[in-house]
């Protein structure tokens, strides 16, 4: 599939553009070190990676995705600030770029797209990452999982980035590694891409049908094309 005459392409952040998972999962064993519990590999916390700081310590504490009545709101809330506190320390340490990610941003920019980030982390650890990776001026708008009053995979932060940029969703694309940001995108009757390397909780990405997947983020500038039909790249 191609897409034609979109405006806004608005991307997912972890999983997607960067991956932070092991710094996140740094600050996860740290945070459990200090409760005293028993740490895991960088592997399984990536598996629990994608639905926004709470629920990724919620994970950690329960030692599994199935986090129901894990722990006490008590327990939660002081286990949440140990980790933001490790994590803000170290947000960019580990953390890199995906494979041809700043390229394509680039080549994507040049062109005239528009490009937003709609992420479930956290807004304060967004320009940290950002500006440690070069990001700074590739986007017009950020979105972070507690900008609004809902995250993905509610639709309302993408329909708030087509209110605030003054576009239509069918003049935007939803680009994501994960089930929230395809489901979201669908909520909002948005076109959506689906990535398959990221985070998705050992899911194919395929199972949750975005209109496009790709394997490669550079695919993404063969896939968009202008309203004059010349296929960018």
């Amino acid at each position: 599939m191609q897409f034609n005459d979109k405006q806004v392409l608005l991307f997912d952040l972890d999983g997607t553009l960067v991956d932070s998972a092991p710094d996140l999962a740094l600050a996860i064993n740290d945070m459990l070190q200090r409760l005293d519990r028993a740490t895991f590999s960088e592997q399984t916390i990536r598996g629990w990676v994608g639905n926004g700081a709470q629920v990724l310590v919620q994970r950690a504490l329960a030692g599994s995705v199935d986090s129901d009545n894990a722990v006490t709101s008590e327990q939660l809330e002081a286990a949440l600030a140990l980790f933001l506190a490790s994590y803000q320390a170290n947000v960019c340490v580990t953390t890199v770029l995906y494979p041809e990610v700043l390229a394509t941003l680039t080549t994507l920019k040049a062109q005239g797209y528009r490009l937003a980030i709609i992420t479930n982390k956290p807004e304060c650890f967004i320009a940290p990452i950002l500006d440690g990776l070069g990001l700074n001026d590739y986007f017009e708008l950020i979105l972070g999982g507690d900008t609004l009053a809902k995250r993905k995979p509610d639709p309302l932060p993408l329909l708030h980035a087509c209110q605030q940029l003054g576009v239509a969703v069918d003049q935007c694309v939803m680009i994501g590694d994960s089930k929230n940001d395809i489901v979201a995108a669908q909520a909002a009757k948005m076109h959506s891409v689906g990535l398959t390397y990221g985070y998705n909780y050992g899911e194919h990405i395929s199972i949750y049908q975005p209109d496009l997947v790709l394997e490669n983020f550079a695919d993404l500038i063969g896939a968009l094309i202008h309203s004059n039909g010349v296929v960018n790249g």
